[in-house]
């Protein structure tokens, strides 16, 4: 059947903002491997990215609750419970583990998310698994202890430190996803997302506040502005680009264009940081990605 003008015109802008989506927000690793160069923790660095991320997601909760019914306290307390969740702990770790690895086997771990939701739905609802996607999960994970092990022999013992925290934070995130199903529909995805994103960025400020002194927000100027770009290129902006992507195509066309993100990730991390893109990398990317594939493709 041919496509109307429409169409075709969806399409294309669908499929452009899900891959400038994807590339942004695989930006982010690169931008805080950046900023660790300058002697910054991660306490201190997610404080400063939250606290210039956090007038955007403000003003977003605010245009998406325009003209809607008020939250209810079982609502205030599921938003309070996301944040906690899908973007406080789950965004502390993973800026904790970058520490410790490197960029490409960060992005690479978070991507398994897809089977960690469905891994856990198993163990909360007793969903089952069927073959196709248990294969997808051995392939991806195959792939991730590949660089895993490469990457161990290269920098000694602390990769396996930041790799646990990215995949707890992989955990954290996915835990998210699963409870914020129902509360989307209830919601909306731009109000839910603006709410919990700014309870998260209190969160992250509060704990600058209490785990450090004010003297620690004295930081090297590149770190303001790679702050910056990180709240607004690869935080604020993927989730807006992405989301209007899923309203044009869906949110299954959307997650297969996703699948560009290790790709730019790896590629960014070779040309900006100097990471080695070595075949064990390559190799590793190669399943990760092609496990993901069979697993969405048989989930859909």
């Amino acid at each position: 059947m041919r496509q109307t003008p429409e169409a075709r015109k969806n399409l294309a802008s669908g499929m452009l903002l899900a891959t400038v989506g994807a590339i942004a927000f695989s930006g982010k690793a690169i931008i805080v491997k950046l900023a660790y160069r300058h002697g910054v923790d991660a306490v201190t660095l997610i404080m400063y990215r939250m606290l210039f991320a956090f007038p955007i997601f403000v003003l977003m909760a605010w245009w998406a609750s325009r003209g809607r019914p008020a939250l209810s306290r079982k609502d205030w307390l599921g938003i309070l419970g996301l944040g906690v969740t899908g973007y406080y702990l789950a965004s502390y770790l993973d800026f904790a583990g970058l520490s410790y690895i490197s960029a490409s086997l960060e992005r690479l771990i978070l991507y398994v998310n897809p089977t960690l939701v469905l891994l856990l739905g198993l163990l909360l609802y007793r969903r089952s698994v069927q073959r196709m996607q248990a294969l997808g999960m051995l392939l991806s994970y195959a792939g991730v202890l590949l660089v895993f092990g490469h990457e161990v022999t290269l920098a000694g013992a602390n990769v396996a430190l930041g790799a646990v925290l990215v995949f707890l934070s992989a955990i954290s995130y996915a835990l998210y996803l699963i409870y914020s199903g129902e509360m989307v529909q209830r919601i909306g995805s731009l109000r839910l997302v603006g709410l919990a994103t700014s309870v998260a960025c209190v969160l992250c400020i509060t704990q600058f506040v209490v785990l450090r002194p004010w003297s620690a927000a004295l930081v090297a100027a590149p770190v303001i502005w790679l702050s910056v770009l990180n709240a607004t290129l690869c935080t604020a902006l993927p989730v807006l680009l992405v989301m209007m992507a899923i309203e044009r195509l869906g949110a299954s066309v959307v997650s297969q264009v996703g699948m560009i993100g290790p790709m730019s990730t790896i590629l960014m991390g070779v040309v900006i940081l100097g990471e080695p893109f070595t075949l064990w990398v390559a190799a590793g990317t190669v399943l990760v990605i092609s496990g993901i594939f069979v697993f969405s493709r048989r989930g859909r």
